[in-house]
């Protein structure tokens, strides 16, 4: 029953923040656009599930949800009415984020052999199709603003809060890109085999990959700010939903019990966990 319930809320709320931010009259498939997306987010994540359970494999949990991103931002770049230069930069943004993290974490996660996250997930049914429709959660929530700002018909000249997102978004990117290429190498060296990472960027931030991230959907949300209206400012809770998400819930508190268990008795990693920022890097 509490898995149901909490179904049904990881469904309804992004269904809710989607409907409300739909703009006035404007359909797709006889629903509301925006619903009409989130609704497609939820059924891939649902579709690929079938395959997932079957083979008890999370090999393409993430290239799915990437997958998902372009396909939602497709569907609403082809309902928009004469999109500006300024909404499909949004729409491109995207495209980018989401080709690049798929790739890699798909490409990082074939190298493994798996996702140690789903280990005692992927074995029961119930708790891995949880799994799968919290990413459409997450998709849905991270991109409502994006996408409200796609569908929007109003030809909104840019300007100074459009910059200012878009250059939150170049900054976020290049810091999310940065962390892992750095996290990969390290990885790579035989020298660092059970080692925790404590150079370049993340001798600056604990978590710079999940700053770069958040920031970059802030910078989204802030490039939306001009499109929206009315009820669609709810789509605000979009960079908030990914902070809670990453801070919270499922990244950092994940990490940070791990981290915990394999180096916690080591002087030299309590001495980076005390004097290093969780998320925010230090500029010195």
């Amino acid at each position: 029953m509490k898995k149901l319930i909490f179904i049904l809320l990881a469904v309804g709320l992004p269904l809710g923040v989607a409907t409300l931010a739909n703009p006035a009259g404007l359909t797709l498939a006889g629903w509301p656009a925006m619903t009409g997306l989130a609704l497609g987010a939820f059924a891939i994540q649902w579709l690929a599930f079938i395959p997932a359970r079957l083979f008890q494999t999370e090999r393409f949990y993430d290239l799915t949800g990437s997958i998902t991103y372009i396909a939602v931002t497709l569907a609403a770049i082809s309902a928009a009415t004469a999109p500006s230069g300024a909404q499909w930069l949004i729409a491109i943004m995207i495209f980018i984020w989401a080709g690049r993290l798929g790739s890699f974490l798909f490409r990082r996660i074939h190298a493994a052999g798996g996702d140690q996250r789903f280990d005692h997930i992927k074995v029961s049914s119930s708790r891995f199709f949880v799994a799968w429709t919290l990413q459409g959660a997450w998709v849905v929530m991270t991109s409502c603003a994006a996408l409200t700002a796609i569908l929007s018909a109003e030809q909104t000249a840019v300007g100074v809060i459009y910059v200012m997102g878009a250059v939150m978004w170049v900054a976020g990117f290049v810091i999310e890109v940065m962390a892992d290429q750095q996290k990969s190498r390290f990885r790579a060296d035989p020298a660092n085999a059970g080692r925790f990472i404590n150079v370049g960027l993340w001798a600056r931030s604990r978590h710079p990959n999940y700053f770069g991230e958040i920031l970059l959907w802030a910078g989204i949300a802030v490039m939306a700010i001009p499109y929206l209206s009315g009820t669609q400012w709810v789509v605000m809770l979009s960079p908030l939903f990914v902070y809670a998400l990453l801070t919270r819930i499922s990244g950092i508190p994940t990490l940070a019990r791990r981290g915990q268990q394999l180096w916690g008795d080591d002087p030299t990693y309590q001495a980076y966990v005390a004097n290093t920022p969780r998320l925010l890097p230090r500029l010195r």
